[in-house]
């Protein structure tokens, strides 16, 4: 069984892919899996290369042939969002690709076309192969794209014989991070010591128990607020969910992100800890 190991986080900005980053070199036999599809950025720290890359197809969007309607309006008409005016145009922000336009049109004017909404990669890494995607922004199928990325990490780990994917999710609770999230072995959430931190991790805690993850979090930074920090521990031991791991705030650990180096590939003390260590070990299992 491939230990799925996934990192969501309830808000953006708590370190999330840098502790992604940090864990991947302690891991053999290991395929990556960046579905933060909005915002993929986990290839800024772990080098590579792009074997491959192609599109990736949503949904389909309705075409309308011009020579052929005869600008009746009932494709407008029945459009439940909007997404045509009143001189047959459509409005692809709005479109949903329901079909309903194609289905009530007269004159078989309106046929329906797969829509790209972003891209796949296949890369090369030293800890083992990544697939990633980028949504182009302001297009929809996030949910879809993650799922894909995800059911494409899994062919490559049984292909290569690989018994660990690790994902970086999503920020927050949309479909995307419910994408990421069904059916793993694992869920670290990773929050930090502030008013937003808290109020975000009670809605991403709520949405991993209804989908009956093994949940643990991290309080990154948490000696930036330890009276906050505390709040969400107390928190925590209510709803019965584990702190595995604090991290101290340390600038060294900011400036080795800024020099695209992963952190606990440094000699910072905090990657030597036990605490450390035992997290791994946790993830490992």
């Amino acid at each position: 069984m491939i230990n799925e190991i996934v990192i969501i986080s309830g808000k953006g900005g708590t370190g999330k892919t840098s502790l992604n980053a940090s864990i991947i070199p302690y891991f053999e036999d290991l395929v990556i899996a960046d579905c933060d599809v909005d915002a993929p950025d986990l290839n800024i720290l772990i080098k590579s290369e792009i074997i491959k890359e192609y599109d990736f197809v949503g949904f389909q969007r309705p075409v309308i042939d011009y020579e052929l309607c005869t600008k009746c309006g009932l494709c407008a008409s029945s459009c439940n969002f909007g997404a045509i005016s009143e001189d047959i145009v459509i409005n692809e922000s709005l479109c949903e690709g329901c079909k309903v336009c194609e289905y009530v049109c007269p004159s078989n004017a309106i046929s329906m076309h797969d829509a790209i909404v972003g891209k796949i990669f296949h890369r090369d890494t030293i800890f083992g192969p990544m697939i990633d995607a980028r949504l182009i922004p302001g297009e929809e199928s996030s949910g879809r794209l993650v799922a894909e990325v995800r059911k494409l990490a899994r062919e490559e780990a049984y292909k290569e014989n690989k018994d660990t994917i690790i994902i970086d999710g999503s920020p927050g609770i949309a479909c995307n991070v419910i994408s990421a999230i069904t059916g793993v072995s694992k869920a670290i959430i990773v929050t930090e010591p502030t008013i937003s931190g808290l109020h975000d991790l009670k809605k991403v805690t709520k949405l991993v128990k209804m989908f009956s993850v093994e949940a643990k979090v991290i309080i990154n930074k948490y000696d930036l607020s330890l009276t906050k920090a505390k709040e969400i521990k107390d928190y925590l031991d209510f709803i019965d969910i584990e702190v595995v791991l604090e991290i101290p705030f340390d600038k060294e650990i900011s400036n080795s992100i800024n020099n695209m180096i992963i952190p606990s590939t440094t000699d910072l003390p905090f990657f030597k800890s036990e605490k450390w260590n035992n997290f791994i070990q946790y993830l490992q299992k």
